[in-house]
C-alpha cells in the first residue's frame, strides 16, 4: 500500500493525466472548439475565417505546450519527492514520462473519428515538458 507521501506526490500527475486523456475525446476536437473560439473572438472583434483558423491552430498548440508543461512539472515534483535539489536524471525522467503520455494520447486520438493523431503534437507536448524542466533548472 502506498504511503501518504507517495500518494500526495503522485496523485496530482495521475489526475492531470486523466484530464489530458479526457481532453482527447470528441468533445474537444477542433470541430467542436473552433465555433466556441469564433463566438468569443467575434464578440470582441470580428475577424476573417482564415484568421480564426490560425488562432484556433495556435490556441490548440499553446494548449499542448501548457498541459504537458504542467504534467512535466507535476511528474518532476513527484520524482524529486522531498529532496530540495534539482538533478538532470529527475528532469529527464519527467520528460520521458510526459512524452510517453503524449504518445499514448495521440495513439488514442487515432481511434476517435473526430480527432487526428499527429506525431508532431507529441513533439510539441515533449517540448512543453522540457521547457518546464529548463525553468526548474534556472530557478
Amino acid at each position: 500500500m502506498p504511503s501518504r507521501t507517495t500518494l500526495r506526490l503522485w496523485l496530482p500527475p495521475l489526475l492531470w493525466t486523466a484530464v489530458i486523456f479526457a481532453a482527447s475525446s470528441a468533445s474537444f476536437s477542433s470541430g467542436n472548439t473552433a465555433p466556441l473560439l469564433a463566438k468569443l473572438i467575434n464578440a470582441i472583434h470580428p475577424v476573417s475565417p482564415e484568421t480564426l483558423a490560425v488562432l484556433n491552430f495556435l490556441l490548440r498548440k499553446a494548449a499542448h505546450l501548457t498541459e504537458y508543461g504542467i504534467l512535466g512539472g507535476l511528474v518532476f515534483r513527484a520524482i524529486r519527492a522531498e529532496r530540495p535539489s534539482w538533478e538532470v536524471r529527475w528532469a529527464v525522467a519527467a520528460i520521458v514520462i510526459a512524452a510517453a503520455v503524449a504518445s499514448l494520447d495521440e495513439w488514442h486520438q487515432a481511434f476517435v473519428p473526430s480527432r487526428t493523431a499527429a506525431p508532431q503534437d507529441v513533439l510539441v507536448d515533449t517540448l512543453g515538458a522540457t521547457l518546464v524542466q529548463v525553468l526548474f533548472f534556472r530557478a
